[in-house]
Parts: structure tokens; sequence; C-alpha cells
């Protein structure tokens, strides 16, 4: 008798991403210069840990609102009007748990197994088996790299032409991991615009939106959308005030859908860790010098890796106007997961391989890249960045 298997065929399917085959069984190693996550080597700020301790001291251990503890949905509102001249209402506001969770939920509001999902590349690898999860289907965008102007570039036209009778949503993550490029507020317009004409959802993934080098924090989608629009604003205290570990992010969602999130939240998680919630409030009300601080750190790791680049015949880069990666091609490279393995091995330098940003099975135009973040400590960056170009000699 043949009895069937319950489990999802997808589920089944999964494997890990191209970093995580990198950095699997050397993580927390320390004669490793770790370049390979999307975090800095800087310990959440005291006055954040403070609050949360402070919180534990006070019983704050029980249940709160699911979607969120009023005081920091508050704190919320207060600092996106301070940096976006924006304040969202509080039903659009929801603090289910980490960024990650904030995208999966929005996801769920949208997919039903068998939609489409268009995804702007090169991207995270998480958001691909997130779609998946859901019981959607990933068709990807990519970014035009003009190597002549140097920059990447969005070709709505491509966008609008993957839509299809099955397409739910756009995945757009801005400022870009891995390659720091960051949308326009025109693009914006643009990409609201087809939302509004092809019943199509955003999800917008602005976790680097403050980590930016043109200015005061990058163009957002709350700057042009209305209540009522079909857009999901993902935002995460991970990056900005080196709060990764801690797995707590925010979601603006359309107004309407308030009671939806709400069973969503209880469905999910119940809501984030009611005292790493107090730590958050500290982050927004008092972390805005923190920020100015973590832009500069990253401005010189910036301009370190570029001189890094500028002194390689073998290397080549867009410059990043935001986040705090450098997405770096290798003339010659056509395996970047055997050499970032390699390079672990012989020099104690971890960073992730291109082939975990491309765009499907089968897409070898990211196999040239390797992705750095240069969001660290000048000395350990600078010991890296040595150590890497004496591999590319090799």
């Amino acid at each position: 008798m043949t009895v069937r298997d319950p489990i999802r065929a997808e589920m089944l399917s999964f494997r890990p991403n191209a970093i995580a085959q990198v950095a699997v069984g050397n993580i927390g190693d320390p004669g490793i210069i770790p370049l390979w996550f999307g975090e800095t080597d800087l310990v959440t700020p005291a006055f954040i840990r403070d609050a949360a301790k402070q919180a534990l001291d006070d019983g704050l251990t029980f249940y709160v609102t699911p979607g969120g503890h009023q005081r920091l949905r508050t704190a919320i509102q207060d600092w996106t009007a301070r940096w976006y001249g924006v304040t969202p209402a509080m039903e659009r506001i929801w603090v289910p748990g980490a960024a990650m969770l904030c995208i999966v939920t929005a996801l769920q509001t949208c997919v039903n197994t068998g939609d489409e999902v268009v995804v702007l590349t090169p991207m995270w690898p998480n958001i691909s088996q997130a779609v998946e999860a859901t019981g959607g289907t990933p068709r990807y965008v990519r970014l035009d790299h003009d190597a002549a102007k140097g920059e990447w570039a969005l070709d709505l036209n491509k966008i609008e032409a993957a839509i299809g009778p099955r397409t739910k949503a756009l995945f757009i993550g801005s400022p870009g991991n891995p390659t720091g490029w960051v949308i326009s507020d025109d693009e914006i317009k643009a990409l609201i615009e087809i939302s509004r004409r092809k019943g199509v959802a955003i999800i917008a993934d602005e976790v680097y939106s403050v980590l930016f080098y043109e200015g005061k924090r990058a163009p957002s989608f709350i700057d042009h959308a209305s209540e009522d629009d079909n857009v999901f604003i993902v935002n995460s205290f991970s990056k900005a005030w080196a709060m990764t570990g801690w797995r707590v992010g925010w979601l603006v969602a359309p107004r309407r859908l308030a009671p939806a999130m709400a069973q969503l939240s209880v469905s999910n998680n119940t809501g984030a860790t009611v005292f790493a919630q107090f730590g958050a409030v500290a982050a927004l009300e008092q972390g805005d010098p923190f920020i100015a601080e973590m832009v500069e750190r990253c401005r010189r790791g910036r301009d370190m890796v570029a001189d890094f680049v500028a002194g390689q015949n073998r290397l080549s880069w867009v410059k990043p106007k935001g986040a705090f990666y450098a997405y770096v091609a290798v003339d010659g490279l056509k395996d970047s997961i055997g050499f970032a393995k390699n390079l672990l091995a012989t020099t104690k330098v971890g960073v992730a391989p291109g082939a975990a940003f491309a765009s499907g099975e089968g897409d070898t135009r990211d196999e040239s890249y390797l992705r750095l973040c240069f969001a660290q400590d000048p000395k350990r960056l600078g010991e890296a960045l040595e150590r890497i170009g004496k591999a590319l000699l090799a």
C-alpha cells in the first residue's frame, strides 16, 4: 500500500541558502572575520539593553496586545513622523516579531497557493523561500547593471511585463541587499500607479532606510502611498540600532486590514517578546545619535572598500547609496560558493557568495560576485580586505 506523504513538496525541496552553505559549522569561531551576514560587530547600545533589563526587573513578562505594546506602537508613530513627516494611523502599525515575520505576514495576506510574486533581484535569498513557504512562486526581475555609468537601475517596463494573471504582489527592497541600490521618488510613484492599475500589492523592505549616504534617509513608499493602497512597508530594529539578535521589526499595512492583521498576529507569534519591545522603545526615543554614528561608521567602511576595489585589477563594484554591503564583481570568477569556501579556509575571512542573491535556479549572473558587510570596526575590516587582496593574487 502506498501511503500518502502529507508534507508539502516545497518544504521537502528547501535547501540551505548559499550563505549558510559557506558559514555552516563556522559561526562563532573567534578566529574568523565575519563579513558574510548583515550585521555590524557593535553590541546593541547600553541604553537599549538597559531599557529591556528594566522591563524585566519591572516584571513585564506577560502577554500584551499581539500587534505590539501600545507604547511601542506610539513610539513608531512618533519616530516615523520625525523621520518621514508622515504619521501612520495606529491601526496600520504592527509588531508581530522580527522583520522577516512582518514579510511573511504581508505575504499571507496576499498569496494563495499557485499565486506569483514578482521579486526584484539581486535580492536577499530568504525572500524567495518566504514566497514559496506561503504557497507562491517567485518571478524575478533583475536590476539592470550599467557598468559604464557605474550604477544599478530599475526598468519599470520589465516590472510591468512580469505581472501576469496570477501575480499578487511585488517585492521591492530599497536600499537594496546586496547592491545598495536605492529607489527614487519617481519610481515609487510609478510602482504605486502600477499597483493600483494592475491590482497587485507592494511589499517594500525598507529596513536600511536610514542607513543612507546621500541625505537623511532614503525615499520611502510611505511618502506617497495612501493608507488604503495595497502597500506593506517593513522596517526593523536590527540594522540601524545594532539589534539583530532581538528579532523585532514592524509593519505598516493598509488600514482596512486591521482586523485581519490582528488575527494573523495571534496566529503567527502572539506578538514580539515583551521586554524586547521596551528596548525597541528606547531605540526609537533615544537612538537618533546612534543612527548618526552608525551611518558614519558605515560610510568609513564604504570608503575603505572603495579604496580597496580601486587598487585591485580583478575587482569592480557599484558604490552603494544605502545599506552596508559591498557587492563586488571578481573578474574571472565562475563559482562564488567555491571561492567563498576556499577564502574562509585559507584566510579565515567569511564573505557571502553572489550565488545566494541570484534570480532563481540556473541564473549564473551573480556567480562572479561576492558580498561583504562593511559595517565593521575599521581595523578588522582593513585586515579582512588585506587578506582578501592576497587571496586574489594567489
